[in-house]
C-alpha cells in the first residue's frame, strides 16, 4: 500500500460530462490495488491549476488527472509553476485526448486507471517528458497560432455530445465565417529554419516573413483528436515541430482535410516545415491561439520553446 494517498484532479465536466460518471470506477480500480487516494473536483475553469498548485506546495509527489487535454494543460501549468518535480499521471477522458495518443498511455479510461494502479504500487516513474513554454504558460501537446485556434475556439462553444466530430463541425463553421490570413514574421535561434526560409539569416537568426492560415508548434502528433498534423512529433526528442500552412481557399482547407487526418499533407506545397528549440513569432494584428486546446487571449507576440525532459510521467 502506498504510504500516503495520491491526489486525483477531475474535471467532471470532459468528455461532455462523461468523466463525472467515470469517478466511483476509477476509485475502485485504485482501491482494488490498495492505492489510497483523494479527490479534488475542478469547479470551473483554472481551479484545477490553482489546486494543483497549492497540492504540490504542500509536499503532494504524485498527480493523477481525469479529464481532457484541457485538465492536463492545467495540470501541467501547476506543476511547473510550484517547481517541485511533482509527478504526472494521466486518465484519458476528454473529447480528443491528444497527449494520451502521444505517448504509452492507453485510450480506455479503465485501462489507463489500472496501468497507473500498477505503477503506483510498484512505485514506478514511467518516463520523462518534454514540453513547451509559450511566453508565460506552458503546454503539453501543442500550441496554434490562427485558423486552428479559431477553430479550438468554436470548437469549445459547442456542448455537443458527438465527440471528435465537434471539430469538423468547427471547421465547417470558421470556414463560413471567414479566414483570416495574417501576417507573421518567423524567427529561430541560429541555423534552425534554414530549410524554412529562403531569404538570409541576420545576426545569428534565420527569418521569414508572409501571409499565413495558420502556424502551429507541435511537442506531440495529434490536434482536435482526429488531426494528425505533425507526424513526426515526438515528446522526448528535445524538440518542437513548427508548421506552416500558406493563405489557402475554403475549397483547398476542405481538400487537405482528409490528408490532415491521415498524417499526409507534409509535401503539399501550402505545408512549411521545421524542427526547432526556440522561435518567436510577431504577428501584423493581435491573432487568437491556443495550448493544448486551450484559448489564450489574442496577442501579437508569441515566444515559444522546447524545454527537454522537464515532466515526469506516472
Amino acid at each position: 500500500m502506498t504510504q500516503t494517498p495520491v491526489s486525483l484532479f477531475v474535471n467532471p465536466a470532459a468528455g461532455r460530462g462523461r468523466t463525472r460518471r467515470r469517478v466511483k470506477r476509477i476509485l475502485d480500480i485504485f482501491a482494488n490495488s490498495s492505492i489510497d487516494v483523494r479527490v479534488f473536483e475542478s469547479r470551473g475553469v483554472g481551479d484545477l491549476e490553482r489546486t494543483v498548485y497549492e497540492r504540490v506546495g504542500a509536499g503532494d509527489k504524485r498527480i493523477i488527472v481525469a479529464g481532457g487535454d484541457g485538465s492536463i494543460h492545467e495540470a501541467v501549468n501547476g506543476i511547473m509553476t510550484a517547481g517541485l518535480g511533482a509527478a504526472l499521471g494521466v486518465i484519458p477522458s476528454g473529447t480528443g485526448n491528444d497527449f494520451a495518443k502521444a505517448g504509452a498511455i492507453p485510450q480506455h479510461w479503465e485501462q489507463a486507471t489500472q496501468l497507473l494502479a500498477d505503477r503506483l504500487a510498484g512505485d514506478v516513474i514511467s518516463l520523462s517528458i518534454d514540453l513547451g513554454r509559450m511566453n508565460d504558460r506552458y503546454f503539453a501537446n501543442g500550441a496554434g497560432i490562427g485558423f486552428d485556434a479559431e477553430v479550438t475556439r468554436v470548437a469549445r462553444s459547442y456542448r455537443l455530445p458527438i465527440g471528435d466530430l465537434v471539430y469538423l463541425l468547427a471547421i465547417i463553421r470558421c470556414l463560413v465565417d471567414g479566414i483570416a490570413v495574417p501576417e507573421v514574421e518567423i524567427s529561430g535561434d541560429g541555423t534552425e529554419l534554414r530549410d524554412f526560409v529562403a531569404g538570409p539569416s541576420t545576426l545569428g537568426l534565420a527569418r521569414w516573413k508572409g501571409p499565413v492560415t495558420l502556424v502551429n508548434v507541435s511537442n506531440g502528433p495529434w490536434i482536435g483528436g482526429m488531426f494528425h498534423i505533425a507526424p513526426m512529433a515526438d515528446h522526448s526528442d528535445g524538440r518542437l515541430e513548427l508548421l506552416v500552412a500558406a493563405p489557402v481557399t475554403r475549397r483547398r482547407i476542405l481538400n487537405l482535410l482528409p490528408k490532415l487526418m491521415r498524417g499526409a499533407h507534409m509535401d503539399e506545397a501550402e505545408i512549411s516545415h521545421a524542427s526547432v528549440r526556440r522561435l518567436r513569432i510577431e504577428a501584423s494584428v493581435p491573432v487568437p491561439s491556443h495550448l493544448d486546446g486551450e484559448v489564450q487571449p489574442p496577442a501579437q507576440t508569441f515566444e515559444i520553446e522546447v524545454l527537454p525532459g522537464a515532466l515526469r510521467l506516472l
